[in-house]
């Protein structure tokens, strides 16, 4: 079978005769025709324009479509690690805020301790100072307390010598100031003879009258002290170690400055130790009170407890 190759044209004018050869009744197939004589015409215009246009390049364009994926991929990781910057950022941020806030509370507590501690020195200077002040104040009040027990002890004393008007009861004093007192557990008094050359024993406690004798004026330490006038103590010693040949103390006794008499202790009580100042003051009271109070009381036997009538007493006015 022989083909018969038709061109475009002669389809076109094929096309066209069938379409004038049509009956009125075949209008609507006319439209028809010449819509697709257009649409030929079209694409006869469209294949010559392309006939015309070089061929695209497909792989410039399969290139730059990759690249332009490429490049939205590169931009995709890019932003990722902004955004995984951009949290490190956040976090570390808010790490130095927290150390910032840290740092300023541990400021803030530095200060405080610091002002705690000036305040902990200050009050430790007024505690020192007030520490001292009681110190001072305790031992003053101590002082006072032993002044005002020395001051007891002296007026229990002159009162216990004052107290009686017999000679024995003024010597019983004297024993109990001496005992109880002073703390003596060997002692001795003398009263001088009328002719001052002898000292003679009236009392004594804790030794025997075969120990005790009469002593010459200006023999041993209870003469000497009797001929001189002043006493003499042991301060440095142990007082309740004292002998007969070397009493702990001796006391002269005088009435209106002229001696008449001698205390002399031998030794004191075990748990005395020294004197103290209380034991001075007692002896002065002693030596002053003590030989003027058996005078009284002595006189006051002789003259048969009575008391001298009022023009004993009248030029007495000074």
């Amino acid at each position: 079978m022989t083909r018969v190759k038709h061109s475009p044209r002669g389809l076109f004018a094929a096309a066209a005769g069938v379409v004038r050869s049509a009956t009125p009744g075949e209008a609507g197939r006319s439209d028809r025709a010449r819509d697709f004589e257009a649409m030929v015409n079209d694409k006869k215009g469209r294949r010559k324009g392309s006939s015309d246009a070089p061929p695209p390049d497909l792989r410039k364009e399969r290139d730059e479509l990759l690249q332009s994926i490429s490049r939205g991929t590169r931009l995709t990781d890019e932003l990722e690690r902004l955004e995984s910057r951009l949290r490190d950022l956040e976090a570390e941020n808010a790490g130095l805020r927290a150390k910032v806030e840290a740092d300023s509370a541990v400021r803030e507590l530095l200060d405080k301790i610091d002002r705690l501690e000036r305040d902990k020195r200050e009050l430790l200077s007024r505690f020192h100072a007030a520490e001292a002040a009681s110190t001072e104040v305790s031992a003053r009040v101590q002082e006072i307390e032993a002044e005002f027990a020395n001051l007891a002890n002296l007026f229990v004393a002159s009162n216990q010598l004052h107290g009686s008007l017999s000679p024995r009861g003024v010597m019983r004093r004297i024993k109990e100031v001496l005992a109880q007192l002073v703390g003596a557990e060997r002692y001795c008094l003398y009263l001088a003879s009328p002719d001052k050359s002898e000292l003679v024993p009236i009392a004594f406690e804790g030794m025997s009258g075969e120990q005790v004798g009469s002593v010459a004026a200006g023999e041993g330490r209870v003469g000497e002290v009797f001929k001189s006038g002043e006493a003499r103590v042991e301060e440095d010693k142990d007082p309740s170690l004292g002998s007969f040949e070397a009493p702990a103390a001796v006391v002269p006794l005088s009435v209106d400055e002229q001696r008449v008499g001698v205390i002399a202790i031998f030794s004191t009580l075990s748990q005395k130790k020294r004197f103290d100042t209380i034991d001075f003051e007692l002896f002065k009271l002693l030596g002053q009170h003590a030989a003027a109070a058996l005078v009284s009381a002595s006189l006051f036997v002789q003259a048969e407890r009575k008391f001298p009538g009022l023009e004993a007493f009248i030029d007495l006015s000074v």
